[in-house]
């Protein structure tokens, strides 16, 4: 199966998920993007309340812009040290139903060969190394394509972290854990964040015939009319 294949380096996640949007609503091949890194941001899913997820008096002091996604999802902070990965498919090439829980299941497996021999898996909606989370997704389906997005912690920033608070709805194995004993860092488990991006890329030629894609080609795409639910939340 052919896939689409652009790699991003330090592009702020604003601008990728402005090229995510456009390749899922404006085109009809099937894409992985990979992006190491972005300036920092917090990120909330579409349906997020700024009020019940961020702290505002330490945004206040620390004023990092915020971004509404156009998917579903949480609230992450993000930065250098984030490696983003999206995948996006045409159903009749995957076709998973509408259930998110069968296109997590699905990355699920895709991933497994990638981070061995870690004990990785999906536990609720989280990637998960043992009990602690390296990774948050979100997706989006439309009738005939479908999106998966992931943030994977290499490394994090407490100061950042700090800014979030704790949502009221958590998963079941979250056990009320802090930040700081809730999540982990793939840096304890990997020589360096290149390491894990090869060791992807490996993987995905294995199983799909990866085309490398330009940037005027995305560029034209992105010029295509398509609907755009991506936002900045300017004033908080």
């Amino acid at each position: 199966m052919k896939l689409n294949f652009l790699e991003l380096k330090n592009t702020p996640i604003f601008e990728q998920l402005a090229i995510e949007e456009a390749l899922l609503r404006a085109d009809d091949n099937n894409w992985c993007i990979i992006n190491r890194g972005s300036t920092p941001a917090i990120v909330m899913g579409i349906s997020g309340c700024a009020d019940e997820l961020i702290n505002k008096e330490r945004l206040a002091k620390i004023p990092l812009p915020v971004i509404r996604r156009f998917s579903g999802g949480g609230t992450v902070v993000i930065d250098e040290e984030t490696l983003f990965v999206t995948f996006i498919f045409q159903k009749e090439d995957v076709d998973l139903g509408q259930c998110p829980r069968k296109i997590m299941q699905w990355t699920e497996l895709l991933y497994q060969p990638v981070f061995q021999p870690e004990d990785f898996k999906l536990i609720e909606t989280d990637y998960v190394i043992g009990e602690r989370k390296i990774g948050g997704n979100a997706q989006y389906m439309t009738k005939s394509r479908w999106l998966h997005h992931t943030s994977f912690l290499w490394d994090y920033k407490l100061e950042f972290m700090q800014l979030l608070q704790m949502p009221f709805r958590v998963p079941e194995y979250r056990k009320s854990r802090e930040h700081t004993a809730f999540i982990d860092c793939l840096k304890n488990y990997y020589p360096s964040i290149d390491f894990l991006k090869d060791k992807l890329i490996h993987t995905l030629r294995l199983r799909f015939d990866l085309l490398p894609s330009s940037e005027s080609r995305i560029t034209q795409i992105m010029q295509k009319p398509h609907r755009k639910a991506l936002q900045k939340e300017l004033v908080l």
